[in-house]
């Protein structure tokens, strides 16, 4: 049936139509069918997807259509579009051979990624794709299937250059944030890195999510060049690029599960860094007690797998497994994670060492891996360009190149402090409960939430002496996390 476009002002977060009752009766559809959308011209454009049925606001011979298919499709208001019901697709059939324990074939998960960008499967759907990966797993072809079809239905950078590198941590760390200490540093080197980035998937912050307080972090492939030509680097959300949309849409569908199946962390690290023609790839895999990987016998089976992976895409893939016991610096969430970067760039001023030094053998490993610096002088290298103030000034660039500027940090309108209720030697902070407890303040979404750490692991607190300080947006959102504290008491002191 041809249906004239209407738009509404009307963000769904995700692609769907209206349809008015009389029309969706007429054509046999019911609330939340699948239909499919082609454009009539000479190279059609055709989408799937869920539709809602209302009685007023849509004419008869009319489509509503949010802002994400008007996006996707490039429609204008009017234009007529072919509009039918569509059948289930095939892809279904292999989420559920899946869920059923079978190994999948190479078209089959080529299906799945193909009808996941196409917006062919709902949400529901996507989440059943998660949730078999997490409980039945994938072989090592499987996961090379994965990152293939990823990698296939986006876009690639193509910078030709040979010094492309990248760094990536499997996250699961409270304040984590080296990448904008590492990329100026590499930069400064001599290094090409775009660094692109995701937002927080369980935790406080993301790199993404951090950038975004001083500059623009959503590009298109033509800007980016522009970015990296300029500066050599960029730190940037990798879900604007249209590089890996299969990725961004099952990292959104692992958001609401809060679930990360291996197979997919490892296909969704791959596939951009392919994506983005890196040639040097580090992984730094943190473990520990109350970390995403949370023995070294699972971090030793990851970076074996991402080494294997390594070897068959030809690339140069270094895997270091890092202390993942506690938070990293003192401040959580993207402005207060921001404020340690910047102490720790600015030669003036001084930042956490914890952090400073993590970021100084991650950038030193790539040094070596690329030839810049001598075996055993990476870090070294990496410490005189950090302290030399280059790295800050070129941070100062790539900031200034993606549309911001350094700025005076502004937190959170309302805070409290959490007092130690006696004094002792402090024996576990637990990462998960940090980041849940930062989450509640109103991170990532309240830039200037989040929580200030004063004390680590070893460190001895004296009864009354400050252990965090919480900041939020709202005084409704700071009880909240007040009262989650002492709930779950995070910090152990004995």
């Amino acid at each position: 049936m041809k249906l004239k476009v209407k738009f509404l002002k009307w963000v769904a977060g995700l692609p769907t139509v209206m349809l008015n009752k009389k029309t969706a009766e007429k054509m046999g559809i019911h609330t939340h069918d699948r239909i499919s959308i082609r454009t009539l011209s000479k190279y059609p454009k055709e989408i799937s997807t869920l539709v809602d049925i209302v009685e007023k606001i849509v004419g008869y011979k009319e489509i509503a259509i949010s802002s994400e298919i008007k996006k996707h499709m490039k429609l204008r208001k009017g234009q007529k579009v072919d509009v039918n019901l569509s059948s289930l697709p095939k892809s279904t059939i292999y989420i559920k051979k899946k869920l059923d324990g079978k190994i999948l074939k190479e078209d089959e998960i080529n299906e799945i990624i193909k009808d996941i960008v196409n917006n062919s499967l709902s949400q529901a759907e996507i989440a059943l794709f998660v949730s078999a990966m997490y409980k039945q797993g994938m072989n090592f072809k499987e996961t090379v299937f994965l990152i293939k079809a990823i990698q296939k239905t986006g876009n690639l950078l193509n910078l030709r250059n040979k010094l492309i590198v990248d760094k990536h941590s499997v996250g699961g760390i409270p304040g984590n944030r080296t990448t904008p200490i590492v990329v100026p540093i590499c930069a400064v080197a001599g290094l090409t890195m775009p660094k692109t980035s995701s937002r927080a998937i369980t935790s406080a912050a993301g790199t993404a999510d951090v950038m975004e307080t001083l500059a623009k972090v959503e590009f298109s492939i033509k800007e980016l060049k522009e970015i990296i030509k300029k500066t050599n680097a960029c730190m940037v959300w990798g879900g604007a690029l249209g590089m890996v949309p299969a990725d961004s849409k099952i990292i959104t569908t692992e958001k609401t599960l809060k679930i990360d199946p291996e197979s997919q962390l490892l296909a969704s690290i791959m596939s951009k860094k392919l994506a983005v023609g890196s040639r040097y790839i580090l992984i730094d895999i943190p473990y520990g007690r109350n970390a995403k990987v949370n023995t070294k016998k699972k971090a030793l089976h990851l970076k074996n797998k991402f080494e294997k992976l390594g070897r068959y895409f030809k690339r140069e893939l270094k895997c270091v497994l890092t202390d993942g016991s506690q938070p990293l610096g003192n401040g959580i969430g993207p402005v207060l994670e921001l404020t340690d970067i910047l102490n720790i760039l600015n030669p003036e001023k001084e930042g956490p060492k914890d952090l400073e030094k993590k970021s100084l053998f991650l950038a030193g490993e790539l040094l070596e891996m690329t030839g810049k610096a001598k075996k055993g002088k990476g870090e070294e290298m990496a410490g005189e360009i950090l302290h030399s103030g280059k790295a800050f000034q070129k941070f100062k660039d790539i900031i200034e190149a993606q549309g911001g500027s350094i700025k005076k940090m502004k937190f959170a309108k309302f805070k409290r402090d959490v007092l130690s209720k006696k004094s002792g030697k402090i024996l576990n902070i637990n990462n998960k409960k940090i980041n849940s407890l930062a989450r509640v303040a109103g991170c990532p979404v309240d830039k200037s939430a989040g929580l200030y750490l004063y004390f680590h692991l070893g460190d001895r607190v004296k009864k009354g002496e400050k252990l965090l300080t919480i900041y939020a947006e709202s005084k409704t959102r700071l009880n909240a996390a007040v009262a989650l504290y002492y709930n779950i008491k995070p910090i152990k002191i004995k």
